[in-house]
């Protein structure tokens, strides 16, 4: 009955003229600094899926998106200043696409009911809901990435790796000390010596920690960058001929970007992932159609298809569906950013959802709830194709070591419970 009696509003609205401006979404964008060559494509793809909705469907539910872009450099304070600039007039969701700023964030956001979709990143802990009411990191998190990697190490070596020697280059930052903890448990289990080589924004010297690399031999090499870092990186390894097969990066150090500058020696290279690749998809025949040869892509129309034009797609995509999701609960199309969240957390992906919107096996199926904000923790490998161009999934999606990874995340979030007086939800 709700539902027929949404669908009957939807009608009137759309049957009275034009929809206004009211599902507000806010791009924390950097289209500038050492990280833009990544932001930009993340940033193209997340505003022309929702150009996308508004030129084709005439937005969501009869609601216009007016989306507002405000640039941070991918620097934490330009980033709360952003929200602090931004987060009137009923915001309905922040995409901040930085774990410093997302850090920043949680309080603020929480303060003002607002909610905070982390994608693939931000503070892991936030997948419990009881604690964390307004932050989202579905559809899998850093600590489910860790697992990624070693169960692919493991995967390579018949299930045994006790005795080898994992080194994990990171960004010495919030976001590349992230997957630490997990890896110290995971070595603990599976018995690896874990060497830890930080590299300090924003990464253009890695001198020292290839040499250690060359010298100490590592058996395979997970690395957690970001931006220049990561071409840096692979050139590295590959001045010092380290075999790329066993060197794999977080889902945010497998793009274009990062591999093209090492030429066909980079080829080999494994980067993990939560969503497909490519632009083989109905949906890119309507991009192109309403956006790109309308004149209204975010960017200059190059970046479709890509790695990270994909993920950007991807959370735009996911905030639409939360979108449609809280106006089906609420019955009503202009949704504000409490019931956005009601959105989120009874948000259902499910293969045949996404075969609907264009996207068939685009990405695991996952739920969110109120007790579990960060989905299934579904990943898969990718590789990358040096003479085809690109990154392709050398592996079907499966799940992090739940075992290990929700122990981790139920006392991480206790204790931030415990320290700022937060009242356990979903009794």
């Amino acid at each position: 009955m709700k539902m027929k009696l949404f669908g009957a509003a939807m009608a009137a609205v759309m049957a009275a003229g034009p929809a206004l401006a009211d599902l507000k979404i806010v791009d924390t964008s950097y289209r500038t600094g050492p990280y833009a060559a990544n932001g930009i494509p993340f940033s193209d793809g997340y505003q022309d899926y929702f150009t996308l909705l508004n030129e084709r469907d005439g937005g969501i539910g009869g609601e216009m998106v007016n989306l507002v872009e405000c640039e941070t450099g991918y620097n934490t304070e330009k980033g709360v200043e952003c929200y602090e600039a931004t987060k009137g007039d009923d915001s309905l969701v922040y995409q901040p696409l930085s774990t410093g700023i997302t850090y920043q964030l949680i309080p603020k956001a929480t303060a003002d009911g607002i909610p905070l979709h982390t994608m693939g990143y931000g503070r892991t802990s936030a997948k419990n809901g009881k604690v964390f009411e307004w932050v989202f990191n579905y559809p899998a998190n850093y600590w489910d990435g860790a697992s990624h990697a070693i169960t692919h190490i493991l995967n390579e070596n018949n299930g045994d790796i006790s005795g080898k020697t994992i080194a994990l280059v990171y960004h010495n930052s919030a976001y590349g000390k992230e997957p630490i903890r997990t890896l110290e448990e995971l070595s603990k289990k599976h018995g690896f010596n874990l060497t830890l080589l930080p590299v300090d924004h924003p990464g253009q010297e890695q001198k020292s920690q290839w040499l250690q690399i060359r010298r100490e031999q590592p058996d395979n090499v997970i690395m957690w960058g970001w931006g220049v870092m990561n071409q840096v990186a692979i050139q590295e390894a590959v001045n010092i001929r380290y075999p790329m097969e066993n060197f794999i990066g977080i889902w945010w150090s497998g793009s274009e970007n990062d591999v093209k500058a090492a030429g066909d020696r980079a080829n080999g290279y494994k980067a993990l992932t939560f969503h497909n690749l490519g632009s083989d998809y109905p949906i890119y025949a309507d991009i192109q159609k309403y956006v790109v040869d309308a004149g209204k892509a975010a960017g200059a129309g190059d970046q479709v298809g890509t790695v990270l034009y994909n993920r950007g797609m991807y959370a735009a995509m996911l905030a639409a569906e939360a979108i449609k999701t809280a106006q089906e609960i609420h019955g009503t199309s202009a949704i504000t950013p409490a019931m956005m969240r009601d959105g989120m957390e009874n948000l259902s992906m499910t293969e045949e959802k996404m075969a609907a919107l264009g996207l068939p096996n685009f990405g695991p199926e996952f739920d969110v709830s109120c007790e579990n904000h960060g989905g299934n923790g579904f990943g898969a490998v990718s590789q990358w194709n040096a003479e085809a161009g690109e990154f392709v999934l050398i592996t079907d999606y499966y799940q992090s070591d739940q075992e290990v990874i929700q122990a981790l995340v139920a006392e991480d979030s206790q204790a931030f419970a415990a320290e700022n007086g937060i009242e356990m939800r979903c009794q």
